[in-house]
């Protein structure tokens, strides 16, 4: 089965930096997507950036500009890098793969913001 196994979260000034990272293994085939959401607070889950299987990345509005999303497709690891952090930004970060076969999430990592 494929996992997920996300790394990189961790506890930074406004205006600092993190890049987080999301290997995956298992039966990786096909058409994908791989995506990064997020969980601020008690509210839902929200998109914050995904590869689509046409090659495009859409990011959320509030983070364009700021983060950035890479794979590496011989290490089957895809990344955020995310900089200028803002406090609303804190949240736990879940990393996506979507295949034919089904929808994997990864852990989740906690990024926290401070002021």
């Amino acid at each position: 089965q494929v996992q997920l196994v996300e790394s990189g979260g961790g506890s930074v000034q406004a205006g600092g930096s993190l890049r987080l990272s999301c290997a995956a293994s298992g039966p990786i085939f096909g058409d994908r997507a791989d995506g990064w959401f997020r969980q601020r607070g008690g509210a839902q889950r929200e998109l914050v950036a995904v590869l689509g299987a046409h090659g495009r990345i859409t990011y959320a509005d509030s983070v364009k500009g700021r983060f950035t999303f890479s794979r590496d497709d011989a290490k089957n690891t895809h990344y955020l890098q995310m900089n200028s952090l803002k406090p609303e930004d804190t949240g736990v970060y879940y990393c996506q793969l979507v295949l034919n076969s089904g929808v994997t999430w990864g852990q989740g990592t906690q990024v926290s913001v401070s002021a």
